[in-house]
């Protein structure tokens, strides 16, 4: 569908990027952006993924809003604990974006269930908590042959990589899926940066504009602060997406 007049004026600080158009804002708005986690990254991601324009929005979390969200987890308030994250965030995004579909998903994801929950997306983003939930993502994605972003943060750290196997490492290749003992302490702004990062991700693959972190990881240490970007290779080994070639 071509823009309308107000989505022209809504989107036109974006769609004067070079490369990106009126043609980058009608293939945003025809995306399907599956939104895995709507913690302290999900936030963040989910926020500027609608208001960008993605055509639809989908937030998967089968957590509650708990009292110490609250510090860096910003489309909850008080008023939210007890509730659902994926059914709250979803109402908050449909009020920043009416133009977009945000399809809340109150759900585990698992062996039984990531690969359906992902179908039919052009791009997922791992913006989860705990690293055996990560691996079965990116195990489900591998299957359904769909892109994924991938963002960490601990403390003042954060990581963030474009990952597409084959031509890319799979989050297997080079992370390490055991859980620490833990969980790590994160201030908002950690969380948030690489949540924003996420979506910037997702915005110039989905656009076709500019250069994904594909087979690069990029390491934020704000305490010093410091951003360093490293190549990283597939792993021919690796139990998830060797069998690739």
């Amino acid at each position: 569908m071509p823009l309308s007049t107000d989505q022209q004026e809504r989107y036109s600080r974006q769609t004067e990027l070079i490369g990106w158009g009126v043609e980058g804002q009608e293939r945003l708005l025809a995306s399907r952006v599956f939104v895995a986690g709507v913690g302290g990254l999900g936030c963040a991601a989910a926020v500027y993924l609608a208001e960008a324009g993605i055509g639809e929005l989908v937030v998967c979390d089968g957590d509650v809003v708990e009292r110490s969200n609250l510090n860096r987890q910003f489309l909850y308030s008080r008023d939210n604990i007890t509730e659902p994250k994926a059914v709250v965030a979803a109402a908050a995004l449909r009020r920043l974006n009416p133009d977009i579909t945000v399809t809340p998903m109150f759900a585990e994801i698992d062996t039984s269930t990531a690969v359906s929950l992902v179908e039919g997306s052009d791009l997922v983003l791992d913006c989860l908590d705990n690293p055996e939930t990560r691996m079965i993502l990116n195990r489900a994605t591998i299957a359904a042959g769909i892109p994924m972003v991938y963002a960490a943060v601990a403390e003042y750290t954060g990581y963030l990589s474009f990952l597409s196997p084959p031509a890319t490492p799979c989050l297997e290749c080079f992370v390490d899926g055991t859980r620490p003992p833990v969980d790590p302490p994160v201030p908002g702004g950690t969380a948030g940066t690489l949540g924003s990062l996420e979506a910037v991700e997702a915005l110039k693959f989905l656009t076709g504009t500019g250069t994904t972190l594909a087979g690069k990881l990029l390491i934020m240490d704000a305490s010093i602060p410091r951003f360093d970007v490293v190549r990283v290779d597939r792993n021919p080994s690796c139990p998830a997406c060797s069998r690739l070639g």
